[in-house]
């Protein structure tokens, strides 16, 4: 099946490893120009880089925290200065502090606020300024713990309900102006991200055993769903979150 996305262009955002490496890989795999964006781990940054381009496309490096605005119209400007354009932007970087609700602070609270949730609204200002062939796509990378009351998670969660809350706002102001936004929704994956939570084994066990599908998600799982969320066969999406767990959501 022709996917129809050969040629374009994307930022993927925190894709030096995890849920962001398998969305570069995919959207390289399909033909697409990928730049990847990371704020540490230059070596996991360059080594994906190479990935791309040994699938026979063209991958640009850019650094930066997109918590910071200053920062994300550097990596845009980058962006329009190497390739003059892009269609298609993945916002999966992500971050917080895992800890119980009388252990957080407001700077733990508003970090996680700021990275999760705040930096859509720059990278969206600043993606639309650019140019494009046709429409532009946006796609959130959310969790569960959006709408799912998690074990530590109360700042992280309330962040990803954020989101997914904006992701609704701004579909709704841009749409008119070719510009489609949607979430995905990702339940439990194993990733490096679980490597803070100090009940991960357990966490991961019990996971397995509540999903229908009977097995736990992949990264690439979830590239799958992002991966279609930018082809125009989701063209009348708009606004939406999906879900993507293997069903562990649909049961009581």
């Amino acid at each position: 099946m022709d996917l129809r996305l050969r040629g374009k262009r994307a930022l993927v955002t925190g894709s030096s490893r995890g849920i962001g490496r398998a969305i570069a890989h995919s959207l390289a795999d399909l033909k697409v120009d990928v730049a990847i964006n990371y704020l540490r781990g230059r070596n996991r940054a360059e080594e994906t880089a190479r990935e791309i381009e040994g699938r026979g496309v063209r991958c640009l490096l850019v650094k930066g925290n997109v918590a910071n605005p200053d920062h994300v119209e550097k990596i845009f400007a980058t962006i329009d200065q190497e390739w003059g354009g892009l269609e298609m932007v993945i916002s999966n970087a992500a971050s917080g502090v895992l800890k119980s609700a009388k252990e957080l602070t407001m700077h733990h609270f508003d970090w996680a606020m700021h990275i999760n949730a705040a930096a859509l609204l720059p990278i969206i200002q600043n993606f639309v300024k650019l140019d494009s062939k046709g429409e532009k796509t946006v796609v959130a990378v959310s969790s569960l713990g959006a709408v799912r009351a998690i074990p530590n998670y109360t700042a992280v969660g309330a962040s990803k309900a954020a989101l997914e809350s904006m992701v609704r706002h701004l579909a709704a102001e841009l749409a008119p102006d070719g510009v489609r936004i949607n979430a995905v929704s990702a339940g439990t994956v194993d990733t490096d991200a679980l490597l803070h939570f100090p009940n991960r084994e357990e966490l991961l066990e019990a996971a397995r055993l509540r999903t229908p599908a009977g097995r736990l998600l992949s990264p690439q799982d979830v590239a799958n769903t992002v991966i279609y969320l930018c082809t125009e066969y989701a063209s009348m999406i708009h606004g939406q979150t999906i879900i993507v767990d293997g069903g562990y959501s649909i049961l009581a």
